[in-house]
């Protein structure tokens, strides 16, 4: 009836035997259960999720605008909505988010920014009366 496709829909899925070594590019949803070397990047143009498991790992910087993490991320993240660690999460580098879910066992080894950039700026106007 509705023929609306859901935010967080995963539309591609990188098995856990598999190994990649070189930049990824996705668009939509990803599913991570592998590992890989190198950056994780989402177009900027539409809106992503990328989910990486329990049994993933990634050696380089990763950049979506939905990312759950249960997994290891060797690298600086960046979410530009939301960032969900969950309690296997375990990252070294620099995280930076708009929104950020953090459960109980999720570890950060290194500096975590909220970033305001995207947020509207309030701006008074000034009475002239």
């Amino acid at each position: 009836m509705f023929n609306r496709k859901s935010k967080s829909t995963i539309d591609s899925l990188i098995g856990a035997t598999t190994v990649i070594e070189g930049d990824l590019m996705f668009k939509g949803g990803l599913r991570i259960d592998g590992h890989i070397r190198g950056n994780v990047f989402a177009d900027l143009e539409s809106s992503s999720m990328l989910v990486i498991s329990e049994q993933a790992t990634i050696d380089g910087e990763v950049r979506a605008a939905h990312i759950v993490v249960n997994g290891v991320i060797n690298g600086p993240v960046f979410s530009s909505e939301l960032l969900e660690l969950q309690p296997k999460a375990q990252i070294s580098g620099d995280v930076h988010y708009k929104t950020l879910e953090m459960l109980s066992g999720a570890v950060v080894s290194g500096k975590l920014s909220h970033d305001l950039a995207q947020e509207p700026v309030l701006k008074l106007a000034a009475s002239n009366a």
